[in-house]
């Protein structure tokens, strides 16, 4: 009978319940997105990672058969990139340094070489080094 009596009567808290439920859900969901994405982060880097301790591993064994086979740091190469599998745009850098001991006991004269490989993968963020250093004698 009279349609206006019943509208100013009526009061509720459904909209701001529905808002306030809304900006709560969204905020859970930028949450989990920015988890998601630092997550994801932190997997690619770790990847990145290994991928730079293989290749400085790699490079280690390469230069320790240059040097044995040659006797000599000067046989060796500086520098090594790989170009096939899993280190694909990855590269080595080698140093080698030889000492010559000098024993009192024994006849002494064994030539060590010490080797120094650091394996680098990834370029800008995603950039991983590894160095891995071998003696051998």
């Amino acid at each position: 009978m009279f349609p206006e009596l019943n509208v100013r009567q009526q009061s509720g808290a459904g909209l701001p319940v529905a808002l306030f439920i809304i900006t709560v859900l969204a905020l859970v969901l930028i949450g989990m997105s920015q988890l998601q994405e630092s997550s994801g982060d932190a997997i690619s880097l770790q990847i990145q990672s290994q991928r730079a301790f293989h290749a400085a591993e790699s490079g280690a064994q390469i230069a320790v058969r240059d040097v044995l086979e040659a006797d000599s740091c000067s046989a060796m190469s500086s520098t090594i990139t790989f170009s096939a599998g899993a280190l694909t745009t990855c590269s080595a850098t080698l140093t080698c340094e030889s000492m010559t001991p000098s024993s009192p006991i024994g006849s002494g004269g064994n030539t060590v070489y010490s080797i120094a490989s650091t394996g680098q993968c990834g370029a800008g963020p995603d950039q991983a080094t590894r160095v891995i250093e071998v003696r051998v004698r």
